[in-house]
């Protein structure tokens, strides 16, 4: 780290100076710039793999595959298509100009907004810090990031490598916990970037009100599975069970709760139990694939939620080990945390429901989730669910897939959060498109200046 950069090290306001300098000096907005630190960034995940992947498994036990699907490959396909595209990306584009205007042209320049802020949650670590970062950086910002405390293995070993990869004058991480982030949000930034829970988020939203700080927030809630009883069972408990116990169910789009048509119910309880056999054995605490949950506070807060249901598959818990078993339950009251709060860990209630309308009603009558997924070969359920209700985004037929799209923009709305990132709209998400008019000074027809006749009226109704 350079003498300037650790002399800023616990000087928050400082420090966002000092990269706004740097912003403010053009050193971000050459291409060649964002290519390069991309282009680091890369270079820092495949440097370090082994290093990365170990600070997950010390995190949340995560497996080594696991890893490295969503922590390490995820990061730099999304960084990758930002460096295919980045100057299609940031390139002005021509747009129409109408007749009035004449003689002019229209276009739309892509400019960076200045400094951003990324605050990243704990349960992906490096892609939640790393992906939005890089849309930021591709944009031709200056960045702050903060890691999440909670994962402290991996945000120290970020930390680290930061400031060895990417430019210390215009890439800064700061590390801490409420306090440090707390610094962060009295000063002045351009964009704050937030994933977490709405909680949070509010705290956030109003401190960048304090300055009309545009915000992006990646919240959670409860994302809800509609069973159709047109669906296929066994291939339905796959999907539903790959996704729900992903990361030990810690995933914001993880399947919440499950609305099942009652002819399926049992079915669809037999087949998950079998497909989570088929994926972690007799006993998933042995497993190499399965994780585990990330601190005690929420392992007690867990436990505590299965007491509102009944158990029907897993239920075991090791707090020494901070497991908890891949587990169903039924008959949940429905104001049980369980059923309102965002439950984040491995525990999945089932719902009997009469038809599909039941499940929308059920549906609409609460917040808008991140994500909704519907499984039902009958194309006229799905569309009615897909027109019958509001979600971040929807999966069909599948679960979290929709957000591996870079072509599909990421994120929630009403409750779930506000804003959408992955690919372009990563990118764009940090810009302001500029629109410009530039008109010739060759011809300046009289028409278009006082004094205001008929003559003049008669044509103006003809061509406006």
């Amino acid at each position: 780290m350079t003498a300037v950069a650790e002399s800023l090290a616990l000087d928050t306001p400082g420090l966002v100076a000092h990269l706004r300098t740097a912003f403010e000096a053009g050193t971000t907005r050459p291409l060649t710039w964002r290519r390069h630190q991309l282009e680091r960034m890369i270079a820092l995940l495949e440097d370090n793999e082994a290093d990365v992947l170990a600070a997950l498994a010390a995190d949340l036990g995560k497996p080594r595959a696991e890893g490295f699907i969503t922590d390490i490959a995820f990061v730099s396909a999304e960084i990758k298509l930002m460096l295919k595209n980045l100057k299609k990306w940031n390139a002005p584009e021509r747009v129409p100009t109408p007749l009035v205007t004449m003689p002019a042209k229209s276009k739309l320049m892509p400019e960076p907004l200045g400094v951003v802020l990324v605050i990243a949650p704990w349960n992906y670590p490096v892609q939640l810090l790393l992906v939005p970062a890089a849309g930021a950086i591709a944009a031709g910002n200056a960045v702050v990031m903060k890691p999440s405390e909670v994962s402290s293995a991996t945000s120290a070993l970020i930390a680290r490598l930061v400031p060895q990869y990417l430019d210390r004058d215009a890439v800064a991480i700061v590390e801490g916990g409420v306090p440090e982030t707390t610094a962060l949000l009295d000063q002045r930034f351009d964009h704050i970037f937030y994933t977490g829970n709405g909680a949070v988020g509010r705290i956030v939203m109003t401190a960048a009100a304090k300055h009309l700080t545009p915000v992006t927030l990646e919240l959670g809630g409860k994302s809800p599975v509609i069973v159709d009883e047109s669906a296929n069972i066994d291939v339905t408990a796959r999907r539903i069970a790959w996704g729900k116990w992903l990361n030990a169910g810690q995933t914001c789009v993880a399947p919440d709760y499950i609305l099942v048509h009652r002819s399926k119910k049992a079915e669809l309880i037999d087949a998950l139990g079998k497909a989570l056999h088929n994926f972690y054995g007799p006993d998933p605490k042995t497993s190499d694939s399965y994780g585990r949950i990330v601190s005690s506070r929420h392992f007690d807060r867990l436990s505590a939620m299965l007491r509102n249901g009944s158990v029907v598959v897993g239920g075991e818990t090791d707090a020494a080990q901070r497991y908890i078993a891949p587990t169903v339950l039924t008959d949940v009251a429905m104001d049980s945390a369980l059923m309102s709060e965002e439950i984040f860990g491995p525990l999945l209630p089932i719902i009997e429901t009469d038809n599909v309308d039941d499940a929308v009603r059920f549906i609409n009558a609460r917040p808008h989730p991140l994500a909704l997924y519907v499984f039902a070969e009958n194309r006229g359920v799905v569309n009615h669910v897909l027109t019958s209700t509001t979600s971040g985004g929807v999966t069909v037929n599948g679960t979290l897939l929709h957000l591996t799209s870079p072509h599909l923009p990421f994120g929630g709305i009403g409750e779930s959060g506000m804003g959408g990132y992955h690919g372009k709209s990563g990118v764009r998400l940090f810009q302001h498109v500029k629109p410009v008019l530039m008109r010739g000074t060759k011809i300046d027809p009289s028409l278009a200046y006082p004094p205001y006749t008929e003559k003049k009226l008669k044509l103006f109704r003809k061509v406006l």
